[in-house]
């Protein structure tokens, strides 16, 4: 079973050689790594370079952003299990995509995702926030939950019927895409209860309080768009995080 991963970067020169080992140290034996680089002037294409052997596919253009990036890489997938990696994030440990291949080895799963630990950008080994997802039910969208899209794996087949990322959304069009998986009863979802990727902190979503209201207007809109749930939603979306900041486990 071959899984894609997607790596999106834009002058990320001191994080993208620990990503991309990160994927090619995985345990899984059929693994295409996609980098899509959008002309980084940092010296990020110059490190890529000494990868382009070991990359599927490699790009470096200019894009309209993240969303814009990653519709490129998905353009360019040929495995079944599509999945991303981004710049400055880690798998947990080299057996994650194994573990996502073996839920998929259930050909009535479409989609899996597990649990995401945001850690210290210079010290990935020290977790800032714990985000348990759990288990899935239709109702929790309802209630603003969400898994964390870095772990979210699907069959390529679903961006056939679906459609990629709306890079309408400059913040939120991983939500409105999880929302139109999510939310749809014909696909069905598995969770795994384990660490599959380590984060850093200071992502564009929270970078600045600008970036934040846009993101909680643009969640509203998936939110009423996708039929999920409207403002309500939106608020416990946001309450929800809190514990993460306090669980460790």
């Amino acid at each position: 079973m071959k899984i894609s991963v997607i790596t999106a970067v834009y002058n990320a020169r001191d994080t993208i050689g620990d990503a991309i080992d990160s994927v090619l140290g995985q345990s899984h034996p059929d693994v295409e790594l996609i980098v899509i680089d959008g002309a980084s002037t940092d010296g990020t294409c110059e490190l890529l370079e000494s990868y382009r052997d070991r990359l599927a596919c490699f790009v470096s253009e200019p894009d309209r952003g993240i969303y814009d990036a990653l519709n490129k890489g998905i353009a360019h997938a040929s495995g079944e299990i599509v999945g991303f990696l981004h710049a400055d994030d880690l798998f947990a440990d080299e057996h994650a995509l194994s573990k996502v291949a073996e839920q998929f080895s259930d050909a009535s799963v479409d989609a899996v995702y597990g649990d995401l630990v945001y850690v210290n950008k210079a010290e990935p080994d020290r977790v800032i926030r714990y985000w348990k997802a759990g288990e899935f039910s239709s109702g929790k969208l309802k209630s603003g939950w969400m898994p964390p899209h870095p772990t979210l794996y699907v069959r390529r087949s679903i961006y056939e019927q679906l459609g990629s990322f709306d890079t309408s959304y400059h913040i939120a069009a991983d939500y409105d895409f999880m929302l139109r998986v999510l939310g749809s009863e014909q696909f069905k979802c598995s969770y795994i209860p384990e660490v599959l990727v380590k984060m850093r902190v200071g992502g564009a979503s929270n970078r600045s309080l600008k970036n934040i209201l846009r993101k909680s207007y643009e969640d509203y809109k998936a939110l009423k768009r996708n039929h999920v749930g409207g403002f309500f939603a939106l608020i416990w979306k946001n309450l929800s995080k809190l514990p993460q900041f306090f669980n460790r486990n």
